[in-house]
C-alpha cells in the first residue's frame, strides 16, 4: 500500500457540513474517498498501510474535540501510517440507517476488510454502539467501544431514560443488536465508569466470551473528552490493534488520573457524599503534596482545624 502523502496541518474547523466534506474529499485525492451515506453519513476512507481503523464519529465531536476539525483516526495515520475509514454521522443516530447498512455490504462483497493484517473497530457511547455493531463485517477485527449501548430497544433497555428519542428507532434489524454482533471478533475491550449506571448496565449486556471490560470508576460520563486530555486514547488504540491491551497495560495507563483535576474533584465529591472523612483527608494531602490544587488545599485545612478544635 502507498505512503500517504497527506496534509495534517490544513484546519477544518469552524465549517460548515458542506464546507468539511468539499475540503476533505480534495484533500483525500488519490489516496481514498469520500462518499455519502443517505442524508446524514459520510464515509471517508484513507489507505495507507495494512492495519486499518475503522472508527465512528459525528461531524460535532469531530468540531469540539479535534483541534484541526480533523476525524480522530487521522493522527493514527499520521503517528504509525495506519489505513482509516471513518463513517460520520451528523449528530447522534447510532448510525441506524439503511444506507450506512449497504455501505458496509458492499465493502464484505469487495472483500475490502480482506486486504487489511489487522482490523480495529472504534467508537464512544453511540458510535461505540456502532464500532460493535459493524463489527461483525470483518470477521477477525478488534472492537475498542468506550460507554457503547448494547441497544436502546425499550424491550431489552427500557431503563435507560437517556435517549427516549431514539425508541422508535428499530435496532431488532440488520447490524442490531450490538453484543451479538461481537461473536467473530477476536478481541473486544469496553471502556466504562461502573458508578454511571446506565453505562454500567450496558456493558453488563456485553458480557460474553472475548470481552474484557476496563473500568475506570469516578471517570464520569464523558470518557473520550477526559482520556484525550489525559493523552492516552491513541495509546489504548494502538495498543489494541498491536494485541497489548491487557488489564495490567491499562492500569498503567490509567495512572494518568492521579494528576487529572476533573478526576480528582470527582473522586473528592463521591468521597464527601459518602461521609468518608479519613479518605477526604488522606486524598487532599496526597493531592496537595504533589500538585497545586486550591480546593483541596482549603478542604484539608477545613478538616485540620476541625481535628484541633
Amino acid at each position: 500500500m502507498p505512503d500517504t502523502a497527506f496534509d495534517f496541518e490544513s484546519s477544518l474547523k469552524d465549517m460548515s457540513k458542506q464546507e468539511w466534506i468539499s475540503e476533505v474529499t480534495e484533500l483525500v485525492g488519490e489516496h481514498g474517498y469520500l462518499t455519502p451515506l443517505g442524508r446524514r453519513h459520510t464515509a471517508t476512507f484513507v489507505e495507507n498501510s495494512a492495519t486499518l481503523l475503522v472508527s465512528f464519529e459525528t461531524h460535532q465531536g469531530i468540531e469540539t474535540l479535534s483541534p484541526h476539525g480533523h476525524p480522530l483516526g487521522w493522527h493514527m495515520v499520521k503517528a504509525h501510517g495506519w489505513s482509516h475509514l471513518s463513517i460520520i454521522s451528523d449528530g447522534d443516530t447510532w448510525f441506524r440507517d439503511p444506507a450506512v447498512y449497504a455501505h458496509f455490504d458492499q465493502l464484505v462483497d469487495d472483500g475490502f476488510f480482506d486486504a487489511f493484517d489487522t482490523v480495529l473497530f472504534y467508537g464512544a457511547g453511540p458510535c461505540g454502539y456502532a464500532a460493535a455493531a459493524f463489527s461483525v463485517a470483518a470477521p477477525g477485527a478488534k472492537v475498542l467501544a468506550i460507554q457503547p449501548q448494547a441497544t436502546l430497544d425499550p424491550r431489552v433497555a427500557e431503563w435507560d431514560k437517556r435517549f427516549v428519542e431514539m425508541r422508535r428507532t428499530d435496532f431488532t434489524q440488520r447490524y442490531g443488536y450490538a453484543p451479538d454482533m461481537l461473536d467473530a471478533a477476536s478481541e473486544t475491550f469496553i471502556l466504562y465508569d461502573p458508578a454511571e449506571a446506565e453505562d454500567a448496565m450496558h456493558a453488563a449486556l456485553y458480557t460474553r466470551p472475548g470481552v474484557t471490560k476496563l473500568r475506570l470508576p469516578h471517570m464520569g460520563a464523558a470518557l473520550q473528552t477526559d482520556l484525550l486530555q489525559l493523552e492516552v486514547l491513541f495509546p489504548l488504540m494502538k495498543a489494541a490493534a498491536d494485541g497489548n491491551l491487557t488489564p495490567l497495560f491499562f492500569a498503567k495507563l490509567a495512572r494518568a488520573r492521579r494528576v487529572h483535576l476533573p478526576y480528582l474533584r470527582k473522586l473528592l465529591a463521591r468521597l464527601e457524599q459518602d461521609e468518608r472523612s479519613a479518605l477526604i483527608a488522606a486524598l487532599c494531602h496526597n493531592v496537595t503534596q504533589r500538585m497545586r490544587a486550591p480546593r483541596f488545599e482549603s478542604r484539608l485545612k477545613q478538616i485540620r482545624g476541625r481535628v484541633t478544635d
